[in-house]
């Protein structure tokens, strides 16, 4: 069996569902190891993938574990209600995600504010109700309904000379939170889902793993605790671009035209080459982003922020959860 990493190592994604779809063709009676759920809500999609064995992870090439994905192509178009909608479903995939019992929790958002595409961690914890540092000044009557939250946004490593795993690490070991949630912005394959999907899953993170600048893990081995990544895409590689287009070509002509007969013989292999013969190495490392990503950034920060102050707080919770949009 042919694994993600051995087919399409060269497609760099962050989406266990983006791995799910390129492989789930080779296995026609169900994948080993992986069980796949998908629900519809007005427009708005939600799919699970479940790594649940060692072969599962192979094929997959992702740790086992939960992956949730929210999708909504509309969430471009801006409207506001169709954002609250979103907020909502994505605090109730969250809250089913926190581990029982817990008390605290530290909130780290990836990423360099300095780079818009990869600002989503930053302005994310920026709008989140933070309450570590007020527990002991909360009504008796209150204290139930406001749990203790931290949040920071560590810089990048090229901003501080640290790796961001080791200032988390250290972080844990001060604060002791029963758990950490990781916010970053992700690379996607389908440009489709640009600023329109949200991926939670509760195998922890690899900052800038997406775009091939693997760092220090922020995972459950790393800092002792669980932790939870959620992150939206907000780049495609400029090779994947190519290589998809060309797979659409092959698909939409084959038989019609020889090039593309030759073509569709090619291995993916032999494809990617020719994508990297076409575009310069400059041009081949080439992230894309919509000319519109700064306000993109500023919405999906707010999703994000107003799901995670919903499903962290009891005070607020998904059903009150219009009322606390900001």
């Amino acid at each position: 069996m042919t694994s993600w990493s051995e087919r399409f190592g060269y497609v760099r994604t962050d989406l266990a569902l983006e791995h799910h779809e390129a492989l789930r063709g080779d296995f026609p009676e169900g994948m080993p190891g992986v069980r796949f759920h998908e629900e519809n809500r007005g427009g708005i999609r939600i799919t699970r993938v479940e790594v649940t064995s060692p072969e599962g992870e192979r094929i997959m090439g992702k740790p086992q574990g939960d992956y949730i994905t929210i999708e909504c192509p509309e969430l471009r178009r801006r409207n506001r209600e169709l954002q609250d909608e979103v907020a909502i479903i994505f605090s109730e995939q969250l809250e089913a995600l926190l581990p029982s019992g817990w008390d605290s929790t530290l909130i780290v958002g990836l990423g360099n504010w300095n780079a818009t595409p990869d600002a989503l961690g930053p302005r994310a914890v920026g709008q989140l109700l933070v309450t570590r540092h007020l527990r002991e000044f909360v009504p008796e009557e209150l204290k139930g309904q406001l749990r203790s939250v931290a949040a920071i946004a560590p810089g990048v490593l090229g901003t501080t000379g640290i790796e961001t795993g080791e200032i988390i690490r250290g972080l844990v070991e001060h604060v002791r939170p029963d758990f950490v949630i990781a916010i970053d912005s992700l690379a996607a394959r389908s440009p489709d889902r640009v600023v329109t999907s949200i991926q939670l899953s509760d195998t922890g993170i690899h900052p800038g793993s997406g775009i091939g600048n693997k760092r220090v893990g922020i995972t459950r081995e790393t800092l002792g605790v669980p932790v939870i990544a959620c992150g939206v895409p907000t780049v495609v590689h400029a090779t994947t671009i190519a290589a998809v287009a060309i797979d659409l070509l092959v698909d939409r002509l084959r038989g019609q035209v020889q090039f593309f007969d030759i073509v569709n013989e090619m291995d993916q292999r032999d494809r990617i080459g020719l994508v990297h013969e076409v575009l310069s190495p400059d041009i081949s490392n080439l992230m894309v982003t919509p000319k519109e990503i700064d306000v993109h950034i500023l919405d999906m920060a707010r999703i994000l922020a107003s799901g995670l102050n919903a499903a962290l707080h009891r005070g607020i919770g998904a059903d009150n959860l219009a009322r606390y949009l900001m």
